[in-house]
């Protein structure tokens, strides 16, 4: 078994062994690591945004966290029930608001990004029918040495994907 695999294999149970013991505890959100994920990554909270007219992009939030001591960069991304699917980043450029394109995203070593609202976040184009709020699809991130994570993104309502639902819980 090489380091690789042992690594992975090893992350996989780990993150059986913790999923288990949090399993009752109320908590949603689910930490993903794929079979094929670099080791020390994994993903929390993956949700879309269906667009509020049909035709227009959806954009997918989440969490991204390497807990390895080498640094990952993300370089593609598949979003199944999507055409295509794009990294981008909102920031403010000339007192306006900008959004772009980001080629390539480096996670370092020990660190945790947000893809959120305002920030950075995944563009989904041309989306199936078949993607209906209360529903789920898979994301898939893509590393530049071909590594790829993958996890599921809940589908929400236009507007829904950026609000705080831990005050919901228990209604």
């Amino acid at each position: 078994m090489t380091n690789k695999t042992f690594a992975a294999t090893l992350a996989a149970i780990t993150l059986a062994l913790g999923t288990a013991a949090c399993s009752g505890s109320g908590d949603d959100v689910a930490e993903t690591t794929s079979p094929e994920a670099p080791a020390g990554i994994s993903v929390t909270d993956g949700r879309m945004s269906l667009p509020a007219v049909k035709g227009n992009p959806a954009a997918i939030y989440f969490t991204i966290r390497n807990v390895s001591e080498k640094p990952v960069t993300i370089r593609a991304v598949d979003v199944a029930g999507a055409a295509s699917a794009q990294l981008h980043e909102t920031s403010e450029w000339n007192k306006q608001m900008d959004m772009q394109e980001l080629f390539q995203l480096p996670i370092e070593a020990g660190a945790e990004v947000a893809f959120e609202p305002g920030g950075k976040h995944v563009m989904a184009f041309d989306l199936s029918d078949d993607l209906a709020p209360g529903g789920e699809t898979e994301v898939t991130l893509i590393f530049v040495n071909g590594d790829k994570v993958s996890f599921p993104a809940k589908l929400m309502a236009p507007g829904m994907a950026d609000m705080d639902h831990s005050a919901m819980e228990g209604m």
